[in-house]
């Protein structure tokens, strides 16, 4: 039986970690409470204890670095003066990695990573980015930090828009006015999310980057239109001038697809959320 360790049972991790022990890994995950490693091991799922501050603190997470794979689910820090952190966090998760029995690691990383400029064709994995040029200079700065070490294959997956179950597109705009509108959407479902994490470890997609997107990118006039019919809420009040929908900034998921990866939720505007309001 395979063992697989994720680093930040989170909203994704937590969610990946359930569909692995599912198809029979050996799933250990870690939490940064001793409160919330008590509520997941009522899930059932072997937890740790470790926060990163950025050095780790906890209760017996060396233990994740026993795994043969490695999930590092951890969210980068958007905040002012929180970035430099989150880097500094990955730093020594690579430091421990080193000395470690982890042959493989998968790094969660987002499409955020993407020059923000729009174009007639969608961005691939195989578009040229350096830190000048990156959409978010520190995904940039992590993933090169990830990559920078000899001791395990690393792949990537650059996610879109995570959402699902609690996450709805449509709430976040409810009521509000001069909303964007006509641009597309890089979203991909929860559920899509986690099973790509577990198909690429069951194929053994080493040494790759993949983008994790649903293949349909409908307007995000659309999917708020959509949201609001299905779960009763209030759509924007009003929208932004179009203006030129040829162009946008959308990714394409054409490479994981042709690996035999196939989307339970392909289109956004067939999401699926555990809330009704």
């Amino acid at each position: 039986m395979k063992k697989v360790s994720i680093l930040g049972l989170g909203w994704l991790g937590q969610t990946a970690g359930l569909l692995l022990q599912q198809q029979g890994y050996q799933v250990l995950g870690s939490a940064t409470s001793l409160e919330k490693a008590a509520q997941l091991q009522e899930k059932g799922i072997d937890v740790v204890q470790l926060k990163l501050n950025p050095y780790p603190e906890g209760r017996d997470y060396l233990r994740l670095f026993e795994s043969q794979v490695l999930v590092v689910t951890l969210p980068p820090r958007s905040r002012h003066g929180e970035s430099e952190v989150y880097l500094q966090q990955l730093a020594v998760i690579r430091e421990l990695l080193t000395a470690s029995a982890v042959e493989q690691v998968i790094f969660i990383s987002s499409t955020g990573i993407y020059p923000n400029v729009s174009k007639v064709d969608s961005y691939t994995e195989a578009e040229r980015i350096s830190e000048s040029k990156a959409g978010n200079t520190i995904l940039y700065r992590a993933e090169q930090l990830m990559a920078t070490t000899p001791s395990y294959v690393l792949t990537i997956l650059r996610m879109g828009g995570l959402m699902g179950e609690n996450r709805i597109p449509g709430l976040y705009f409810s009521g509000k006015e001069q909303v964007v509108g006509h641009t597309r959407v890089n979203f991909i479902h929860q559920l899509d999310a986690a099973r790509m994490i577990a198909w690429v470890i069951d194929q053994g997609l080493w040494n790759q980057t993949f983008n994790g997107v649903a293949p349909q990118h409908p307007f995000r006039r659309e999917v708020y239109a959509k949201n609001a019919s299905t779960l009763g809420i209030l759509p924007p009040v009003s929208y932004q001038e179009t203006a030129d929908e040829k162009k946008g900034r959308w990714i394409s998921s054409e490479k994981i697809s042709a690996t035999g990866f196939s989307f339970d939720f392909p289109n956004p505007l067939d999401f699926t959320y555990a809330t009704r309001l």
